[in-house]
C-alpha cells in the first residue's frame, strides 16, 4: 500500500461486486482490484476475466495470503460476514463488509473486537449514507426546517420471488427481507433521528416456497417523545425504495432513496403547501463509499458509518427478527442488556 494505491481483493463473486462495487473500486481516486476469490476456481477466472482483474483464486485462504492485497470487500452471504471479516483482519487487511454487519449482537462485538486487536479499518457497506443528500438533510432537520419530528416512513421492496434457489431464501445463510433491504431505512432513520428507538413491533409473511424467510415485514419503531417510524420490506412486493420525513411544519420526501443513480439523488422539501425540488450533485454513492473508505485507512479520517452505529443497528434489526417470529413487541434493553459491551 502507498499513498496512491490501495489494493483490493474481492471474496466472492456476487451480483453487487460486479456490477456496482468493483467497477466503483477502479473508478475511486487510487483504488486497484488486484484479486478476487471464489470456491469454485472457474467462477473466479470468468470473472476476473470479465471485471479486468489480474488475479483469481479458487479460495479465500489464497486471497488473504496475498501480501500485495491492503484491503478485502466481503459480499458473501450474510451468515459468512463475521467469519471472514475476522479472518481478513487478522491477515492484516482491512475489511468493508456488505450490510447487514452481523446476523447478531455477539457477532458484531467479535468484529468489532478484531479489528482493535488487528488495528485495521473496518466498515458497514450502507452505500446510501455517502452521497452528500444524507448530510443535507440531516442538517435541515436539525436546524428545523421542517419543524419538530413526527414520524417517518421508509420503504423497500422488490420482487425476486421466482428465483427459488437465492441464497436470499436461505434461513441458516441470514436470509430475509428484513436484513436484506429492511435494514436501509431502519438504518436511515436512525440515523436522521440521531435516536435508537425503545421499542418496536414488526409483523411479517412467511413463505414456505422460499424457506420460511421473512419474505416481507412491516414494522413500527417506538422513539422517545411520542415520536414513532414506521417501514416495510419486500421481496415479493412491487418495486419501491422511498423514505418520507414528517415534521410539525413541514416533509422531506426522498423518492429513490436508498439505490438511486447519478440522475435521481434529488429529492423533494414541502412546506406551507409548497413543494419545492432540492438539487443534489450528481454523484455515484458507490464511488464516494469507496473513497471515504481510502481517507479512513490513509488519512485517518472517521468513516461515516461508525463501529458504534454498526452495532446499535444489529441491535435493532436482532429485534425486528424477535418481534417477528414471535408476533409481540421486543424493547431494544431486551436485546442491548445481553450485549457484552466495553467493545467502543
Amino acid at each position: 500500500m502507498t499513498d496512491s494505491v490501495i489494493n483490493w481483493g474481492i471474496l466472492g463473486c456476487a451480483s453487487i461486486a460486479k456490477e456496482a462495487v468493483i467497477p466503483s473500486i477502479q473508478q475511486s481516486k487510487i483504488g486497484e482490484v488486484r484479486a478476487i476469490a471464489s470456491r469454485d476456481i472457474e467462477k473466479a477466472k470468468k470473472t476476473a476475466e470479465q471485471c479486468g482483474i489480474p488475479a483469481a483464486y479458487g479460495s479465500y485462504e489464497d486471497l488473504l495470503a496475498d501480501p500485495s492485497i491492503d484491503a478485502v470487500y466481503i459480499p458473501l452471504p450474510n451468515h459468512l460476514h463475521s467469519e471472514w471479516t475476522i479472518k481478513a483482519m487478522q491477515s492484516g487487511k482491512h475489511v468493508l463488509c456488505e450490510k447487514p454487519f452481523a446476523l447478531d449482537t455477539n457477532q458484531a462485538e467479535e468484529m468489532i473486537k478484531a479489528s482493535k486487536r488487528t488495528n485495521r479499518v473496518l466498515a458497514e457497506g450502507y452505500m446510501y449514507r455517502h452521497h452528500p443528500r444524507y448530510a443535507m438533510i440531516k442538517e435541515m432537520i436539525e436546524e428545523g426546517k421542517i419543524g419538530g419530528i413526527r414520524g417517518f416512513h421508509g420503504e423497500f421492496c422488490f420482487n425476486n420471488s421466482e428465483d427459488y434457489n437465492n441464497v436470499r431464501y436461505q434461513p441458516d445463510m441470514g436470509g430475509g427481507s428484513i436484513l436484506d433491504v429492511g435494514c436501509y431505512p431502519i438504518n436511515a432513520i436512525r440515523y436522521l433521528l440521531n435516536q435508537e428507538p425503545e421499542a418496536l413491533t414488526v409483523n411479517a409473511f412467511y413463505s414456505p416456497l422460499h424457506g420460511n424467510v421473512d419474505m416481507m415485514a412491516s414494522g413500527l419503531l417506538e422513539f422517545s417523545k411520542g415520536v414513532s417510524a414506521t417501514f416495510q420490506c419486500s421481496m415479493w412486493a412491487d418495486y419501491k425504495n422511498t423514505l418520507h420525513i414528517i415534521g410539525t411544519k413541514g416533509r422531506i420526501e426522498i423518492p429513490f432513496a436508498y439505490s438511486c443513480s447519478e440522475e435521481t439523488g434529488n429529492f423533494y422539501f414541502s412546506s406551507k403547501g409548497e413543494r419545492k425540488e432540492i438539487t443534489v450533485s450528481k454523484v455515484n454513492q458507490y464511488v464516494l463509499q469507496i473513497d471515504h473508505f481510502h481517507d479512513s485507512i490513509l488519512q485517518k479520517q472517521p468513516y461515516p458509518i461508525s463501529l458504534e452505529d454498526s452495532l446499535n443497528n444489529t441491535h435493532v434489526l436482532q429485534a425486528c427478527l424477535k418481534s417477528a417470529k414471535g408476533r409481540c413487541r421486543v424493547e431494544l434493553s431486551e436485546i442491548t442488556n445481553k450485549s457484552v459491551g466495553g467493545v467502543l
